[in-house]
This record gives structure tokens, sequence and C-alpha cells, in this order.
């Protein structure tokens, strides 16, 4: 009876490997995963299978003209508003502060009560900064003309809630703003005859140039987190997927250009400015900008990438 026991076991595990194994599959076969669940789908397209850490590339394979034919969706109305990052603390401190002033709002229309609201009290995290570029006096702390001049910045750029708060959202958009005309004046992205598409991580800016001339950009990111960086150095898009679906993250990628493992150029549907505390490794765009991205860059142009992205 003992004698028995081994084969009927082994044949046991061959009957449940052919009952969870398709005809054609063997044990060593490269897994497939489970199609996305169709609510959160954007479009019918088979999906791949990223790697943690955005380490490794995905698999590459050359999408097919009825693929490539469809247009990634576009973000909803607001999806990339200006919101300032303001504690809550700071936030209801401010007197006539609604709740829904996080809300992101048209870009002509200033929040119910906004002309009476008092400014804020708090300094910013980019207090200096915000000072200096605003020709403030620069002494890092939050003054009543500090806070009127950096509110009426915040107008003019349609920031809410407009309270005068230094924060992340109204320093980025001062540097986009310092950087249209040069965004390389200080030569750090190296220029070459051929197209450089540039990432400066300590300005969460990218452009591309073609020797000095600044062809795409200056357009804001959102990189890499601190446990997730965006690799620095030289890189080459190796692989343009317009549709991409991150298979970690459940998540569209549209207009994706891979660069550097399963790091990419990609639009997002919300703001690069005010998402803490950054990507998983991707260098992260505005929809349009990703979508002009992606007729700027081809396959095998360089990449170069440099800087430290802030904490803040």
């Amino acid at each position: 009876m003992i004698k028995n026991i081994a084969p009927r076991r082994g044949a046991g595990i061959l009957l449940a490997l052919a009952a969870v194994l398709p005809l054609g599959t063997s044990a060593h076969a490269d897994p497939v995963p489970p199609p996305a669940p169709a609510p959160m789908r954007l479009f019918a397209l088979p999906r791949l299978l990223d790697t943690p850490d955005e380490a490794l590339p995905p698999r590459v394979y050359t999408p097919s003209a009825a693929e490539d034919a469809i247009v990634p969706a576009a973000p909803p109305a607001g999806a990339d508003a200006l919101v300032e990052a303001v504690p809550k603390a700071v936030a209801e401190a401010v007197p006539g502060l609604p709740a829904a002033s996080a809300v992101p709002t048209a870009p002509d229309e200033a929040p119910a009560g906004s002309a009476a609201r008092a400014c804020t009290r708090s300094t910013g995290p980019y207090q200096r900064q915000v000072e200096k570029w605003l020709k403030l006096r620069v002494d890092g702390r939050q003054s009543a003309a500090d806070c009127a001049a950096i509110r009426r910045f915040q107008r003019q750029q349609h920031i809410r809630p407009d309270i005068g708060y230094a924060g992340p959202v109204t320093w980025g958009r001062m540097q986009a703003i310092s950087a249209r005309l040069h965004p390389n004046a200080a030569g750090k992205c190296p220029v070459r005859k051929y197209k450089v598409a540039c990432v400066d991580l300590s300005r969460q800016l990218m452009w591309v140039q073609k020797g000095k001339k600044v062809v795409f950009g200056p357009a804001p990111v959102r990189t890499g987190r601190a446990v997730h960086p965006t690799r620095t150095g030289w890189f080459k898009v190796y692989w343009k997927h317009k549709n991409h679906w991150s298979s970690l993250y459940n998540s569209p990628m549209p207009y994706s250009q891979f660069f550097s493992g399963g790091q990419a150029f990609h639009g997002i549907y919300a703001s690069v400015y005010n998402n803490p505390p950054g990507s998983h490794g991707c260098v992260n765009m505005r929809y349009r900008d990703a979508q002009r991205l992606w007729s700027v860059l081809g396959r095998g142009d360089a990449v170069y990438i440099w800087g430290r992205k802030p904490a803040v």
C-alpha cells in the first residue's frame, strides 16, 4: 500500500497543473496578468506587466496601426488647476476661507468672498525664494506686505486659494515663468547638435533643445519621490507607447516615452504641481504637454537628467 502513495500524489499534481495551465502553456512561461477591471479602463488594449520601482523595462512590442490610432482620453476640466498645497491648520486660521476653496475653479472665476478674505500670517516653505522673486525684503518671515504681494501674484496666475501662502505651487509657477525665455541659462544641460530632452529635477522643469535652440518647453513636471527617485544621467528614448497602462499602479500613462527601464515621460490626469511627494520614478507631465512632446521626441533621442527634487 505504501508503494502506491507516491504515484497517486504525482498523478494528483499533474491533474492540478492540467486544470490550471491552458493548453500550450508551460509552468516556466511568462505569467499573463489579469485584465484590468472594466470600470477603470479608458480603452481596450492588451495589459502589459510593469515592474516594482519601475527599474526594469516593460514588455516592449510594436503597437498596431489600430492601437496607435486611439487617442488617449483627455483629462476632465480643471484636472490641472493650480491649487496651492496649504496645510489644514494654515487654512483654518484664515478668516473667511471657505471649505471648498481647495476645489479647482475656472481660471477667470474667483472663489466667493475672496475680496474680503484675510491674508495668512503663516510663513510658507518657500518664503525666502518667493520674497526674492517678488523683489521684497528677504527675511523668510511673512509680513502684511509680503502676503499682499504674494496674493496679487496668485490672483494673476489663478492659483487657489489666493491667501498669500508661499507654497510649492506658487514657487513652482514662478520658476516656470523665469525659465520661459532661457531655461538653460545656467548651462547645466549639455548643448549638442542633436535633440536633447533636458530634465532639471531641482526646478521640476523639462524642455527639449537642439543646439542652443529650445524646440519644446520649458514645461513643469513632477519627478520621482525620495524612495523612487528619477534616475540621473544620459539616456535614450527606447520605446514610445501612446496608450500605456501601468499594471503596477492600475492607472493610465498617456503618451508614454520610456527612457530608463520603466521610467518614462507621460501625461497624468491631475496637477503636476500639488501632488506631493512625487511620482514613482517617471517624469509626469500635464496631459497637453505630454501630447505635444509625443511629436517632438523620437526613438533614440537623447535624454539628460540632473539635480535633485525638492522635498516639499
